[in-house]
């Protein structure tokens, strides 16, 4: 194949690495074969040179017999598909075609399957550069049944430093499931099973927390004060409960989608870090208060743990909740495996290091310094913004009817909760008066 690609009849030319590369497809089981179609840039094919009737010009009289082989070289090679996790074999290149950059087939799948099997061709009459084009592909897959699972794993991160690929799935009945990967997303279950769904989000919780750098400095100042589960277990609890609430309102479209709220979660989230950072430093927090104070800065750090799980929702199928509910769980764990690791930590650093009181404030400090200056660079890109009142519509009044009762309903297990707590709170010391006496 390769022998075949480099005897051409146009000169040979070094191609560079382009910088973005974006990849269209579609992908639809029909009856006993599975039609994988794909668009991608010409540019991204390096090690083909194709024929050129003048410099930089292509000769499709040429080129087209070439067309097969670098498909199967640069895009069939590179993708895995599986059927109920068994891969598929080699596909048939049924149809391959150049098309200009201004083509718009592929914005349906039978008008990209018209376009590719059985369109006009270009022609030397048409005078167009070579890195200016597209190559159109289907590749035909034969498999057992158009009802199985199926799942791929694109590896195209070759053809460009920064590869995008949109994939649209049919799996039958009208349904299209939309994808957008970023160079090589590993293996993607295109209609997962709750289970299969649920280890994936799971996991994705899991090293969210560990990668939010934010998210940790808000958990290391609730335990710099309360350094024993007991104490920690009301506060991080009422953390969880808060940050689930926002996340799947937002998973279901209930939080503003305006562009000025993003920055303005980021500051809310670094001035929650620096709520807490002086509020350890001015040694007023006890479990009530911290807990209480806790939930409602979760409401917050739930909106942006969303914006971290906009992208990862495509791989849900349709197990919404339970990707959601993996999702927070994985970021308990995540917290769990934390907690592990700071508990001790300051534990030694107050009884070797410095004492308990003085180390507080200086750690705080440290604390509140940083997430200072998170709020000073959020804040200016927040004021780049112009805030714009919702049109009040019925739309919008059923959305602010349903946040209203939202917070009604939160109201009250907030007060539920502090009352209970006071209660038990208040047994304890009777019971430590009695038995004192």
């Amino acid at each position: 194949m390769a022998i075949a690609l480099a005897m051409t009849a146009g000169p040979a030319a070094a191609h560079e690495i382009p910088n973005d590369v974006a990849i269209q497809a579609f992908l639809k089981p029909e009856g006993e074969h599975l039609n994988l179609l794909v668009r991608a840039p010409m540019k991204a094919m390096r090690d083909v040179v194709f024929p050129e009737r003048r410099p930089g010009y292509l000769d499709f009289d040429k080129v087209a017999p070439l067309l097969p082989d670098a498909a199967t070289l640069w895009i069939a090679d590179s993708i895995e598909l599986f059927e109920n996790d068994a891969r598929l074999g080699n596909p048939k290149v049924v149809a391959a075609r150049v098309s200009l950059e201004s083509d718009r087939s592929f914005g349906a799948y039978e008008q990209a399957l018209a376009n590719t099997v059985s369109g006009p061709r270009l022609t030397n009459s048409t005078d167009v550069v070579w890195n200016q084009t597209m190559l159109d592909v289907l590749l035909e897959y034969p498999i057992h049944s158009e009802h199985s699972q199926f799942s791929i794993r694109p590896k195209l991160a070759q053809l460009g430093l920064h590869v995008v690929t949109v994939l649209r799935f049919l799996p039958g009945g009208g349904v299209v499931r939309a994808f957008e990967f970023t160079d090589d997303p590993g293996l993607v279950r295109l209609d997962p099973r709750w289970y299969q769904a649920a280890a994936r989000f799971v996991q994705s919780g899991f090293f969210h927390i560990l990668d939010g750098t934010d998210h940790l400095l808000f958990l290391f100042c609730l335990v710099i004060p309360f350094r024993k589960f007991r104490a920690l277990i009301p506060i991080v609890t009422s953390f969880t409960v808060a940050h689930s609430i926002t996340l799947i309102a937002s998973a279901y479209n209930l939080a503003p989608d305006a562009l000025w709220f993003p920055p303005l979660i980021e500051t809310l989230i670094a001035a929650s870090i620096v709520y807490m950072a002086l509020e350890n430093i001015a040694g007023t927090s006890t479990v009530h208060r911290r807990w209480v104070i806790t939930f409602g800065f979760g409401l917050v750090h739930g909106f942006g743990f969303s914006f971290a799980l906009r992208q990862t929702l495509q791989f849900a199928g349709t197990h919404m909740l339970a990707s959601l509910v993996s999702f927070n769980i994985g970021v308990e764990l995540g917290q769990l495996l934390v907690l592990l690791v700071m508990i001790p930590a300051l534990d030694l650093l107050f009884r070797y290091v410095v004492a308990e009181r003085m180390g507080t404030i200086i750690v705080s400090a440290i604390v509140a310094h940083t997430a200072w200056h998170w709020m000073e660079d959020r804040w200016q890109q927040l004021r780049q913004y112009r805030f714009q009142w919702p049109e009040l519509n019925p739309e919008f009044l059923v959305t602010a009817l349903h946040w209203a009762m939202a917070i009604v309903f939160l109201a009250g297990v907030l007060w539920l909760f502090s009352l209970l707590f006071r209660e038990r709170a208040g047994a304890k010391s009777q019971d430590a008066g009695a038995t004192g006496e």
